[in-house]
């Protein structure tokens, strides 16, 4: 009797949990980062150097690069079935062809507009300069070029892959040869677009093949909420790997860095997106008013994918874009409109690469990151678009991929702004092409709102809302889950 109650009473007592602020993904990455930067200086001020690491650079450098491994893994995959699925939502679309050319030429005028301003603030601001760092021999004369670029459109197989060998021998000892295997973003892209544009002509009898990729993406996707939960443990391999290497100098760097992205996504959010609304005679308080719910959750989600039922809905309920146009519009931005991801963040990364390991860019360079960023927006898909972009714009140009590691030591903190301008962006190329077509509903998207973010006829609706972006993207609560924070 008296173990029974003594029983009773300890399955009553909650067990121990961490409090909510320390257990959520913001906080378990500025942990990392912390944690990162003073094992780096330890492995740094202990004698590691990059050609002769101690056991602790090695271990900081193994970590950091086998996160990378993991990110690069379900590159293929991600691309390939993101962009066959978005251009698969073309079947519900009437009057398909002429809306779906406006949006993409939409969608690429804003990437211009933002790569521009991205290119414009590396050259200004110089976040990659003065580390101290020398361009490295192995990357001396390597750069991309125009024809290069054409040429590497062409898949030489059907996943884009290469393999390369690389035979090593020496006196009184056995050959060893190494064989590793590579892919071509732009490949794997051009693939995927051909395959879905494909299915769509097939019609009927691709619908198994469309409902499998379906599927396949929605599997990809939970691998990579996988992976994103292990990027403090990431965070702390690279962070740690580039101070022990490069020391304080780079840390200087990677703020002046994030500075110059800020001040890029302002531009785009604050004053390039205004200026488009306004040319369209839209009212800028209504739509920032309208989108700003999805803004909000995109910002600590960081998360596309994760916010896309929330960008629809407001895209519908708030803006007024038809429901028929927003199911294609909105989808397919949410892995090809991104102009924080794909245009003002691979703008100045590429120009810090280049600068912080002392490479000089000429202006065909310059124009072929702009190419790169239009075309290749397609890339992105989500949660690792920046990643997948950052690789595809400094393979093409040449630059060394080493920088990708650095990077993503502060990527977190990046990716909160980048991640809300592209939801923005999502949600306003549907309201501008819906008002150039003449199907927005205006009275809708001027509706008052009284401080409330869902105009007044859809008040009711804002929690079936809610209950439908939880019940139909388990990215989205994932990601909540993530930023430690509820929707």
């Amino acid at each position: 009797m008296t173990t029974q109650t003594s029983t009773s009473a300890t399955a009553g007592k909650p067990g121990f949990r961490l409090p909510k602020w320390a257990s959520s993904f913001g906080f378990q990455i500025i942990a990392a980062l912390i944690v990162g930067l003073g094992l780096g200086l330890l492995a740094k001020y202990t004698g590691s150097t990059k050609a002769n690491p101690n056991a602790l650079g090695a271990t900081l450098q193994t970590i950091g690069s086998s996160y990378i491994s993991l990110l690069q893994t379900a590159v293929v995959p991600l691309i390939f079935t993101a962009v066959v699925s978005s251009i698969s939502n073309l079947r519900a679309v009437s009057n398909a062809a002429r809306l779906a050319w406006n949006t993409l030429l939409w969608f690429a005028i804003t990437s211009l507009v933002a790569v521009l301003i991205g290119i414009g603030l590396g050259v200004l601001l110089q976040p990659g300069a003065g580390t101290g760092i020398t361009q490295e021999a192995k990357y001396a004369g390597k750069s991309g070029d125009w024809w290069a670029f054409l040429i590497g459109l062409f898949p030489k197989n059907f996943l884009g892959l290469g393999a390369s060998s690389t035979v090593t021998e020496s006196a009184g000892a056995a050959t060893t040869v190494a064989t590793s295997l590579s892919f071509n973003v732009l490949q794997i892209l051009v693939i995927a677009i051909a395959v879905g544009i494909a299915a769509l002509k097939v019609g009927k009898a691709a619908e198994p093949f469309l409902n499998l990729n379906a599927s396949a993406l929605a599997v990809i996707q939970k691998v990579l909420w996988w992976i994103i939960r292990i990027a403090p443990l990431g965070t702390v391999g690279l962070i740690g790997n580039a101070v022990a290497v490069y020391g304080w100098d780079t840390i200087g760097a990677l703020g002046k860095f994030t500075f110059a992205i800020y001040v890029g996504l302002a531009l785009v959010l604050f004053v390039v997106y205004p200026i488009l609304v306004r040319s369209h005679g839209l009212s800028i308080k209504q739509y920032f008013s309208g989108v700003w719910p999805a803004v909000q959750l995109a910002f600590v989600s960081r998360s596309s994918i994760g916010t896309l039922p929330l960008t629809q809905r407001v895209t519908e309920r708030n803006l007024g874009v038809p429901r028929a146009y927003a199911s294609f519009a909105v989808p397919l931005g949410a892995t090809t409109k991104m102009d924080g991801c794909a245009a003002i963040y691979p703008a100045i990364s590429a120009i810090f690469v280049a600068q912080f390991f002392g490479i000089q860019l000429d202006f065909s360079q310059y124009v072929l990151i702009a190419l790169v960023a239009v075309l290749g927006s397609a890339a992105t898909a989500g949660t690792t678009g920046a990643v997948v972009m950052l690789t595809l714009t400094l393979s093409t140009l040449g630059l060394p991929l080493a920088g990708v590691g650095l990077l993503l030591a502060v990527d977190p903190i990046l990716d909160m702004g980048r991640t809300a301008v592209n939801v923005a962006g999502q949600a306003l190329i549907p309201a501008i092409v819906a008002k150039r077509q003449g199907i927005l509903d205006e009275s809708l998207y001027n509706a008052p709102r009284h401080g409330d973010p869902f105009s007044d006829d859809t008040v009711d609706t804002a929690a079936g809302a809610h209950a439908h972006a939880v019940d139909t993207a388990s990215d989205a609560s994932e990601a909540r889950e993530l930023a430690g924070t509820k929707a």
